[in-house]
């Protein structure tokens, strides 16, 4: 069923013809069981004032064209939503709607925020085809119930946007990478922590085991850039390594290529997502025995190739995070859950939102109730 406005949206729920797959672009294959309920079609800029730094558009609006809009103005979305169409070989279009429905967010969240922190208002339709808005076009908002954060990560399930409006923010006159050279994971670690702590506002702390180099970004005036990477360099000597920098256009490929995994695509097997301490991001990965493994985060944000089928929880046992099964096929879906399993108490209150918001499970049944 293809959505081209809000009153088709209304109209499709209280039709009344059962569960529904909730999708943007489908790019990620996560929508649940039930008939197609694609928002492709609902899409366009419905507002864009540069000067306030927001932006107001329908929920399937192509990822593409907001950052196009924003290009002429010289702004973007500041957390760098990742693009998954190659790690997990899909087709289909990101749409934004997508992007905070499940709080897509890239290697600068570290430094910005998540894309839940962009998000000012949305408008979405409950299961009982009620449309409900909350939120507005500032970031001040402190009446009634803070529905605006509850709708992003909760990949449709709650409810179907059909609206967004976020904030956006200036690009930078220039960026740059410092690269440091054959550090081991646990030292890598130790020096994106200390490049983090630093006064020297870095908006990127990635490793890459298998190239060998750690990457610590700068971005701002071309000044303020030399002098925070003269002094990030002097901040890390110690570590042994050697060092070389990473220019504007060398800089955008290369966290380009972090944001969307390119490490990862072509290699077989599972994809996992483990989010922990970022102290704790050399001891997880060692654990996991990988094919392949990514940090990013300064660590907090592990990314693990995996033989098909394995139990990763239970390999990693206890850690302060979460580990959550990006690509995999259906058996060991269904076998391990996509989402780290909820403590009895979060699941109550799960529940009871849904209930609240989805009384007849219509939206993407049983996507976030995984069990292992």
């Amino acid at each position: 069923m293809k959505i081209s406005d809000e009153a088709d949206l209304v109209a499709a729920v209280r039709g009344g013809v059962g569960a529904f797959s909730v999708r943007g672009g489908n790019t990620r294959g996560m929508a649940g069981p039930g008939a197609a309920l694609s928002l492709a079609g609902l899409r366009g800029i419905t507002l864009y004032e540069p000067g306030a730094l927001t932006l107001v558009a329908r929920a399937g609006t192509p990822v593409t064209e907001i950052v196009s809009a924003l290009d002429a103005e010289g702004q973007r979305l500041a957390f760098e939503p990742m693009d998954h169409r190659g790690v997990l070989q899909r087709g289909g279009e990101p749409t934004i709607g997508g992007v905070f429905a499940a709080n897509v967010s890239g290697p600068r969240r570290i430094a910005v925020g998540a894309a839940r922190d962009f998000l000012l208002g949305v408008r979405f339709v409950d299961g009982r085809g009620e449309v409900i808005k909350n939120g507005g076009r500032v970031m001040k908002n402190v009446t009634g119930y803070d529905l605006v954060k509850l709708m992003a990560g909760s990949f449709g399930t709650l409810g179907v946007l059909s609206e967004v409006s976020f904030k956006v923010l200036p690009k930078p006159e220039t960026q740059a990478t410092l690269v440091l050279h054959g550090l081991e994971d646990a030292a890598a670690v130790a020096a994106m922590t200390r490049a983090m702590g630093s006064p020297y506002d870095v908006t990127g702390a990635a490793h890459d085991p298998a190239a060998g180099r750690t990457m610590v970004r700068v971005e701002g005036f071309e000044a303020s850039v030399r002098y925070r990477l003269g002094r990030l360099r002097l901040l890390l000597a110690d570590c042994g390594a050697e060092m070389s920098v990473l220019e504007d256009a060398a800089t955008v490929e290369c966290w380009r290529a972090q944001r969307d995994l390119l490490a990862f695509q072509g290699v077989p097997g599972d994809v996992w997502r483990v989010s922990c301490r970022p102290t704790q991001g050399a001891e997880i990965a060692a654990r996991a025995g990988a094919e392949a493994h990514l940090f990013d985060w300064a660590g907090g944000l592990v990314w693990l190739a995996m033989p098909a089928g394995c139990d990763l929880r239970s390999r990693l046992g206890s850690y302060d995070g979460h580990a959550t099964l990006i690509r995999a096929d259906e058996a060991t879906l269904a076998a391990r859950g996509r989402f780290e399993p909820e403590s009895a108490g979060v699941a109550r209150i799960s529940a009871g939102l849904r209930a609240r918001f989805d009384p007849s499970g219509l939206f993407n049944a049983g996507l976030m109730q995984d069990v292992t």
